[in-house]
């Protein structure tokens, strides 16, 4: 694991025009200060003295520990995590779902060749760490063989990619190029379901100091190392940038406390049968949507519709009515790999008790003329993911917290998110439109259908896509 925080210099133009740059404490600094001045910018910055930066700060970063803590709103910092599990950047996720950021891709990048982890990393007890290896051993292979499965079926029936004729038919380098990042991107789409949540990702987020100082109060509370080891490295970064701040970034009783009783009721709910993991049943398990919207009392279905006129794009119009209406929408079982990409960059609240409930591995994906030809080597692959599954369920029931590196991206688990129309619908036509993956896709129009359902005026003005490749 390696955690850099990277700093930002004003560009060549900025200086040029003889723009004013500030460390991330002192911008905070004189933005706080407006709330005291009404002589403008220049004025603040008139005060600072270039030989004792620290007394512009303190002056105003003293008052964080009295409530104004939005002050540490205004200190931007950036931040690059290199090698952390899955898990723990999905977790990072939950935790920041607004921060600006990306993470390396399972839909774009082969992680086949990832070297093999070592158990103690993760904190797996002495007597699961053969087990362990052993599955994990077990998925990498698995996600190896379905990739070249999917690789193949790609590569001799391009129609399963539903490529743009005008694409199929262009013969230059720029199109064979295209159609090649595309026949990856299917195969990645549909193997990535085999990753154990252990492998190894890279992600960068940039938010604000407070929000940074948060999440490390909740990853130096929690009981797993690796969690601890990262809230750790990025209070030393959050040093460089922001010292003011770091000694808010320390562990919490309450947020300690909180853990354990989550923990509780996570227990308690995997001792329910899990009879897509337990039983004769298909091992996915049907990921049935629901939606709930909470009108404001002046507001009608006609309201609702008529707040899509001027939506024209995704990104434009979304009128009040839509944006005062309380909506609630999820899957009974969403697989990890969706959930990872539902769970970023979303304001409003997610819930997802990571409790097994089934596992996927795009078997529905596979084309009736290749049944023959790869049914039973897909059929075995999932047989392999379904039992990894289950082994974490037992190992969350018998309290083991490291289970969570046992799961896969394939294991389903329960999901909802709380938010606003106007939210859900840019969210509901962000993931079915152009480039979308292909199962939260399904998802969203599972939803959309109950949306549609309510409110049949809205059909076509929310602008839902069929995923189309790109």
């Amino acid at each position: 694991m390696k955690v850099t925080q990277v700093a930002l210099r004003p560009t060549d133009a900025s200086n040029n025009a003889g723009r004013p740059s500030l460390t991330p404490e002192l911008l905070a600094a004189s933005g706080a200060r407006y709330s005291r001045s009404d002589e403008g910018l220049d004025a603040i910055l008139a005060k600072i003295d270039p030989q004792n930066l620290d007394k512009s700060v303190d002056s105003i970063f003293k008052m964080i520990d009295y409530g104004h803590q939005s002050i540490a709103d205004m200190v931007p910092v950036a931040i690059f995590i290199d090698q952390v599990s899955l898990w723990l950047a999905y977790y990072v996720w939950s935790l920041c779902p607004v921060a600006g950021g990306q993470e390396s891709s399972t839909r774009y990048i082969n992680y086949g060749s990832i070297e093999e982890l070592s158990p103690d990393s993760f904190g797996i007890a002495e007597s699961e760490k053969s087990q362990w290896k052993s599955d994990v051993r077990d998925a990498f292979a698995a996600y190896e063989s379905a990739l070249k499965i999917w690789e193949n079926i790609a590569e001799r029936e391009q129609n399963v990619m539903r490529l743009p004729q005008s694409l199929s038919e262009d013969k230059s380098e720029k199109a064979r190029k295209q159609v090649d990042r595309m026949r990856r991107n299917y195969a990645f789409d549909r193997a990535r379901y085999f990753l154990p949540t252990c492998a190894s990702t890279n992600m960068m987020m940039i938010q604000s100091a407070r929000a940074w100082t948060s999440l490390c109060q909740h990853l130096l509370s929690h009981e797993l190392s690796e969690a601890q080891t990262l809230g750790a490295q990025i209070v030393a970064e959050l040093e460089l940038a922001a010292p003011r701040m770091t000694r808010h970034a320390v562990a919490k009783t309450s947020i300690q406390n909180g853990f354990r009783h989550e923990w509780q009721k996570l227990q308690q709910m995997a001792q329910n049968r899990c009879e897509h993991l337990e039983g004769e049943a298909e091992s996915e398990h049907p990921p049935r949507a629901f939606l709930t919207v909470d009108l404001p009392r002046d507001v009608s279905a006609e309201d609702i519709a008529q707040s899509l006129i001027f939506h024209d794009n995704r990104y434009a119009w979304l009128g009040s009515a839509l944006q005062r209406s309380s909506t609630r929408f999820g899957w009974e079982a969403v697989a990890l790999a969706e959930i990872r990409d539902l769970n970023r960059h979303r304001t409003g609240t997610k819930y997802c008790p990571l409790v097994p409930q089934g596992f996927y591995c795009a078997w529905d994906q596979l084309p009736p003329q290749f049944q023959s030809e790869f049914g039973a080597q897909l059929r075995n692959l999932n047989e392999r993911g379904k039992i990894i599954s289950l082994r974490a369920l037992q190992q969350l029931r018998q309290a083991e917290n490291s289970y969570v590196y046992s799961l896969l991206l394939g294991t389903q688990f329960p999901f909802e998110h709380t938010t606003t129309a106007d939210k859900f619908i840019y969210e509901a036509e962000l993931r079915t439109g152009s480039g979308a993956h292909y199962r939260y896709a399904e998802h969203l129009h599972d939803v959309l259908e109950i949306w549609y359902e309510k409110f049949p005026q809205t059909r076509n003005r929310v602008l839902e896509g069929g995923a189309e490749p790109e």
